[in-house]
């Protein structure tokens, strides 16, 4: 029967075959549910940073052995793994709805901004910051790139559109990145963009700098942008 890939059973033993092992008990799988104290335990210890297991040995102490406790040490940390997930994927839902809720209120004008990178991994911080009612800067939204490059970018706005609800913001401020500027045109068609201020004012001091008298230059053109706020302020300015 071999031949052709089947068995034959002749008999069958429902005893155990061989002898079982109290002291593996606890980790069989009716033995794995954790009780409402050690739980309670558990989290306690964690908010007081101590050690897994250092909080499987008080169990084991209390429990005077191993074999009283229940379970092993495996599942004080997947305890803990599955509530830290938890508590994140809460929280992250709750800022979710939160940066929607200020986008459909803030959505006049939405700053994207990519001038900063984490140093370990080299990563492209983008993020989406509007402003409130109050003229605080409000999180719409980030992400870490791996490089900025126009597929990437026209990706980036293609997800946060979605997360958005499909609105496309009125005006968008950035920096004089040609591939975003494509990118916005791709998936913003309808949202004006502009220059961010604050990068034409980064790079005057070296475009002036070899001038004569370029301080008292960059201070009288500093005054002109940040006092002027209306088009007749500029021209008298």
């Amino acid at each position: 029967m071999k031949d052709v890939g089947l068995w034959t059973f002749s008999k069958v033993v429902l005893n155990h075959s061989h002898p079982c092992c109290p002291d593996q008990a606890e980790i069989l799988k009716q033995h794995r549910e954790l009780s409402m104290f050690v739980h309670c335990t558990i989290e306690t210890h964690k908010e007081a940073g101590i050690r897994p297991s250092k909080t499987y040995q008080s169990f084991v102490a209390a429990a005077d052995s191993h074999r009283e406790v229940g379970f092993i040490e495996k599942y004080v940390r997947n305890h803990i793994t599955r509530e830290v997930r938890n508590i994140s994927e809460k929280d992250n839902a709750k800022e979710f709805g939160k940066s929607r809720a200020a986008f459909d209120y803030f959505r006049d004008v939405v700053s994207f901004d990519t001038t900063y990178n984490t140093n370990r991994y080299n990563l492209v911080l983008g993020s989406f910051v509007g402003v409130n009612h109050h003229g605080k800067s409000t999180l719409l939204g980030c992400a870490l790139m791996k490089n900025e490059d126009i597929q990437l970018f026209k990706w980036l706005f293609e997800c946060w559109l979605r997360c958005m609800g499909g609105k496309a913001p009125k005006g968008i401020l950035t920096n004089q990145c040609a591939l975003i500027q494509r990118a916005i045109e791709l998936c913003m068609p309808t949202t004006i963009r502009r220059w961010c201020i604050w990068h034409i004012m980064k790079k005057i001091p070296s475009k002036l700098n070899g001038y004569k008298g370029h301080i008292d230059i960059e201070q009288e053109m500093s005054h002109v942008v940040w006092n002027s706020y209306t088009k007749d302020d500029f021209d008298r300015n």
